[in-house]
């Protein structure tokens, strides 16, 4: 038989046919697997690791958010609970606008977040299947594919580090890939108008560097399918740069429905700790390890959770990819007799892995350099590791193609007989210690009694990666010889390689007590509650015992209860508060007592039952809190209020008024400082004032909505400060009438007072969210009309090119 011969012999031989509603059984496996991991969640289990950013803060973030919004009928403008208060939307928050902002609204919060990465799992691999259906792979292939992907530790593992934006991102991929190839090989217009809205909730998820990620590797993919043949001939050229033009017009439109959002973040942008990027060396951390690509096939080698000792500090997900998996990837490059489209694939998806994989690997191979300077974004990012979840999606595309061989009974004994030798290599040292002795040699000098501690989970996991090679390893060579129907050989895929991922990432689906446990009141939170007056918490660990993670000490948990806090825990609040805090220098301002009067600090919150601070008493506690640490509160010394009436007002330029107003001999409650661009005019003083004797008490107090009464009327050139940040977006009236809120003492809301003045309303407000908001009303209205008259015309299959 010729080489001729054999390949039109081979391509004739097809998988199984497809069971009738065969999306559906499909979308059935992947919610049997999905389920059995968040089975918890039907008792109320909250689907958080204590280790977390969701543990930390994201609840607080999104309680917040929807009781504001349950409550307004409207979003959250300004957050006053953490860092003396920054913007709610432009400093990012999370899920505001995402989709999965409705659930919050029928759901507890808690199980509102639990359902929203459930669903996101299940979505990616019903999205993959779809996407691999669509190219013409078949039912198994397809399912397989999609499981691959689903289970993957870069995707289903998300749920562990609660990174929600990434799992959002993730699970948008496959479905914006399944519409390029819908829009530019088949033509079909009305695609066009949806990819615009999947775009647009990528936008919305909100994560931008994963955005970035997933609109390049579409891009990538949208000019294989514009110039390559991909099957079906090729595109004429003017045909591919119409069809290109409207999958960059659907990307426009996506990134204007995500206005809502990104309007007020582009306003926030110079204001924020990251202006003007963050510098090599943070763009570069949280690159993945090169000793951790042991991981993909061993995910025990550098340690599972807390048993990590690897360079990256904290690692709570997993770079597994299925030893299944990658058996069957490995095959997509035995089939010498492929079809073009399918050589044109796996060549795609081979670049696709190796360029994605390199810049995971980040500052540890020079591509990054590459990467740094060139693609836009990189120096405001870190993390280039998080780019694992397009490498797992490329294994996902190859391990199709390989089931596919494996289904047609095209995979012969020598590959599968190398990787029982490589599975059997792996376990022999791994028994014997010689993998952990292999991570002793590449750990650091400080975690090798982790490395030992490891040994057994090592041993164990060399183990079983030789058991899920022998099984799939003798389901394809029996269906090599005949002895299984490629229905029964697609199934035994299906199950091993979800067994073999789901016994691995069901290690990350931690649960946690409901919200209400978890995040539950005490005496020192009824404490500051019960006052009449706001006042902030310093929130600090202190010499005693504390469980890890306390989310009161070192998170938002204070927020949920709608206590305000000095610190706590975002990454992107405003630089200035940063600058006078003296975050560089571990916040050294926090013990200042002209830092306390400024932030309106009332009150310590520490893990001890003796004061670290001269004067503080104890006021509440010692009382055990939710997570068990036992904490006091205890009252700082001297008076500082929420707003207070200084004697005059001096202009002086930045640099000369931080180290004023944080010099102890100065006295805060006596001048205001505004800037020397402020409109309002100070004085010249030669000697200090003295302070007056005019008290400022709240008579309302809402998050972005306040409302003061002085207690006698306000003398000429006096000023009020008010211990919110200042952002643009502040209002305020006096009596009444409307007056500027300027910037004053560096950071704070300065109001000049018209004399006689006693009543002041404050107002938080953002123009560019109203703006976001209308601008993305139309792209939606604009994306749904697209897709509406796309669906008049029906897909010109004449305008593909056979020659």
């Amino acid at each position: 038989m010729t080489t001729n011969d054999r390949h039109s012999a081979e391509h004739t031989l097809v998988p199984p046919v497809a069971p009738r509603y065969a999306v559906l059984w499909a979308a059935l496996a992947y919610a049997v697997v999905v389920l059995a991991l968040a089975w918890p969640v039907f008792g109320g289990g909250f689907l958080v690791s204590p280790h977390s950013d969701q543990y930390i803060a994201g609840f607080a973030f999104r309680q917040f958010g929807a009781d504001v919004l349950r409550e307004t009928g409207a979003y959250a403008q300004w957050n006053p609970y953490l860092f003396g208060g920054m913007p709610f939307v432009a400093a990012m928050h999370g899920d505001l606008f995402y989709p999965t902002f409705l659930l919050r609204m029928i759901l507890p919060t808690d199980l509102a977040m639990s359902w929203g990465l459930i669903i996101h799992v299940w979505l990616a691999g019903v999205g993959t299947y779809l996407f691999l259906r669509a190219w013409g792979f078949g039912f198994f292939a397809s399912l397989t594919g999609g499981m691959a992907y689903m289970l993957g530790g870069n995707v289903a593992g998300l749920v562990s580090p609660g990174h929600d934006g990434k799992l959002f991102v993730s699970s948008l991929l496959p479905f914006t890939l399944l519409l390029l190839l819908r829009g530019l090989r088949d033509g079909w217009r009305w695609v066009w108008g949806v990819l615009a809205i999947v775009v647009g909730l990528a936008v919305l998820s909100p994560h931008p560097q994963l955005l970035q990620y997933m609109l390049l590797i579409g891009g990538a993919f949208a000019l294989l399918l514009a110039f390559a043949d991909t099957g079906g001939g090729r595109l004429p050229r003017a045909v591919a740069l119409r069809r290109l033009a409207f999958g960059g017009g659907s990307v426009m439109v996506g990134g204007l429905i995500g206005a809502i959002q990104y309007l007020p973040v582009m306003q926030y942008v110079p204001f924020s700790p990251r202006a003007g990027g963050a510098g090599w060396e943070h763009a570069i951390s949280y690159s993945m390890p090169p000793e951790e690509l042991v991981n993909m096939l061993l995910p025990q080698f550098t340690g599972m959770l807390d048993a990590y000792w690897g360079r990256n500090g904290i690692h709570l997900h997993s770079e597994y990819i299925g030893v299944v998996a990658l058996m069957l990837a490995g095959l997509a490059f035995g089939g010498a007799l492929m079809i073009r489209a399918q050589r044109r694939w796996v060549m795609f998806w081979t670049g696709a892995f190796i360029v994605s994989l390199l810049w995971a690997l980040g500052g540890y191979t020079p591509f990054y350099h590459l990467v740094y300077a060139v693609v836009p974004g990189a120096k405001f990012f870190r993390a280039p590791s998080t780019m694992l979840f397009v490498v797992s999606f490329c294994v996902a595309m190859l391990a199709a193609v390989g089931a596919e061989r494996a289904l047609r009974g095209q995979v012969r004994a020598r590959p599968l007989l190398v990787w029982v030798c490589v599975a059997i290599g792996i376990a022999v040292l791994g028994v014997t210690g010689g993998l952990t002795n292999l991570a002793q040699s590449v750990a650091s000098p400080g975690a090798v009694d982790f490395v030992l501690d490891n040994n057994a989970a090592l041993a164990a996991g060399s183990l079983r990666v030789l058991l899920f090679v022998v099984l799939a390893a003798g389901a394809m060579y029996a269906a090599s010889l005949g002895r299984l129907t490629p229905g029964l050989i697609g199934t035994l895929l299906v199950a091993l390689l979800a067994a073999d991922l789901w016994s691995v990432v069901q290690r990350y689906w931690l649960f946690s007590p409901p919200a209400a446990e978890l995040f539950a009141s005490d005496a020192t939170i009824d404490y500051v509650k019960a006052q009449p007056q706001p006042g902030r918490v310093l929130a600090v660990p202190g010499p005693g015992p504390m469980t890890p993670r306390d989310p009161y000490l070192t998170g938002d948990a204070l927020m949920v209860h709608e206590v305000r806090q000095v610190l706590g825990y975002h990454g992107n609040e405003l630089g200035r508060f940063d600058q006078l805090g003296g975050r560089a220098n571990n916040w050294i301002q926090i013990a200042n007592p002209n830092f306390w009067h400024l932030m309106n600090v009332q009150y310590l919150l520490v893990n001890a039952r003796e004061s670290p601070i001269p004067g503080a008493e104890l006021v509440a506690g010692p009382v055990r809190n939710a997570v068990g640490t036992e904490v006091s509160l205890f009252r700082l010394p001297g008076e500082n209020p929420y707003a207070w009436l200084t004697t005059t007002i001096v202009n002086a330029p930045d640099q000369q008024v931080i180290g004023t107003i944080l010099d102890p001999r100065f006295d805060v409650r006596t001048v205001a400082l505004f800037d020397t661009s402020a409109t309002v005019k100070g004085e010249s003083l030669q000697q200090l004032p003295a302070p007056l004797d005019v008290g400022a008490t709240v008579t309302s107090y809402a998050p972005g909505r306040v409302s003061l009464t002085l207690s006698a009327p306000a003398p000429a050139g006096s000023a009020l400060l008010v211990s919110e940040n200042w952002y643009p977006g502040w209002t305020a009236t006096v009596d009444g009438q409307p007056v500027t809120v300027e910037r004053a003492d560096y950071t704070l809301l300065g109001i000049p007072m018209p004399q006689g003045a006693t009543r002041v309303e404050l107002t938080f407000d953002s123009a560019p969210y109203h703006t976001g908001k209308r601008v993305t009303l139309v792209a939606l209205l604009l994306a749904v009309v697209a897709s509406l008259a796309g669906l008049v015309r029906l897909p010109r299959r004449a305008e593909v090119s056979h020659g």
